[in-house]
């Protein structure tokens, strides 16, 4: 493979896992959240966490636990590659719908995620994330309205087509 070739297929690997990611969040899929981090890899979210990434997966399953959806995107990712270990910069948007009380609330929050990266085993993990607010608001809702199709685990219809 060419070295043009072959550093397509390296980024095209990160933004797998990049994906695999917001998948693994949406669908609550806690062993493929697990699998985008290296076992020495550090998170730090501003304002919410601050330890290992594993420490994170930990922490934002059970404040998803507590929602009544989630969603995550990710786009205009920029990648450097420099053998096995890389940076990336990817822009995320995050939506979250909670029920409170007579109410409930979307809290829509745009940001990125900054990310090193080692190739290990022959995998793309991350091994040092910073995620970064750009903006985020709330908006008030009369109640966040539960989806027919959509699930957040493993009968969502996604499953019957990827894994």
């Amino acid at each position: 493979m060419d070295a043009s070739t072959l550093e397509l297929f390296e980024k095209s690997a990160i933004r797998d896992v990049l994906s695999r990611y917001c998948r693994s969040l949406d669908r609550m899929d806690k062993e493929m959240a697990y699998g985008v981090f290296a076992a020495e890899a550090t998170a730090q979210y501003y304002g919410i966490f601050q330890g290992t990434g594993h420490g994170f997966i930990d922490w934002v399953w059970e404040a998803h636990r507590a929602m009544e959806s989630h969603s995550h995107q990710i786009t205009n990712v920029l990648i450097e590659l420099d053998g096995e270990s890389a940076i990336s910069e990817a822009y995320v948007t995050v939506v979250l719908q909670q029920q409170r009380q007579s109410d409930g609330v979307e809290i829509q929050c745009r940001g990125r995620y900054l990310d090193r990266w080692s190739k290990q085993n022959g995998r793309w993990l991350i091994v040092e994330r910073e995620h970064v607010i750009d903006t985020q608001s709330e908006i008030a809702l009369p109640a966040p309205q539960k989806s027919v199709e959509s699930r957040r685990d493993t009968t969502d219809a996604s499953f019957r087509f990827l894994r």
